[in-house]
């Protein structure tokens, strides 16, 4: 049974959300714990699902990323099956970050990472639009990134 988050579970995940390289000593300190039960409370956040992954991130620009477009898609009716289709098909596309199923006039929202502006041209028309079901694409591209966060709010009131 998964148990409701305390002020040193909250600061533990507020941390590691900071830096996940964090020695469990020095995190101990930090949350006011001895190592052993810093430890056994990381392993139970991990356990009930609070900690999903510990990853590196990368700079983008390190790696040749200048553009983040947002990319609406118009989507055709798609039955279980090719709505299937679509979801393993824009996984397996590195370039699409993030999707998102959405209401309003456009059925779906992913962020995709680019070289340049021809690049991702030749992407919407060799890759977006050969999706199962995509019958059109509006984007949006991003001229400065203000803010870029992966951390959430961990709040006491959120649990």
């Amino acid at each position: 049974m998964q148990q409701p988050l305390d002020a040193i579970d909250v600061r533990i995940l507020e941390h590691l959300q900071k830096d996940c390289s964090i020695s469990t000593a020095d995190l101990a300190e930090k949350v006011g714990l001895s190592q052993s039960p810093c430890w056994r409370r990381i392993q139970r956040l991990r356990e009930e699902g609070y900690i999903r992954a510990q990853v590196a991130l990368l700079d983008p620009e390190k790696l040749g990323v200048k553009l983040h477009v947002f990319a609406q898609l118009k989507i055709s009716y798609l039955d279980d099956t090719d709505r299937q289709k679509f979801m393993r098909a824009v996984l397996a596309i590195p370039e699409v970050v993030e999707c998102y199923s959405i209401l309003g006039e456009r059925d779906a929202l992913i962020k995709v990472v680019a070289p340049d502006i021809k690049w991702y041209q030749e992407f919407i028309f060799d890759t977006i639009l050969k999706l199962p079901g995509v019958e059109d694409v509006s984007s949006i591209v991003a001229l400065s990134q203000m803010k870029n966060t992966t951390a959430l709010p961990v709040k006491m009131q959120y649990t």
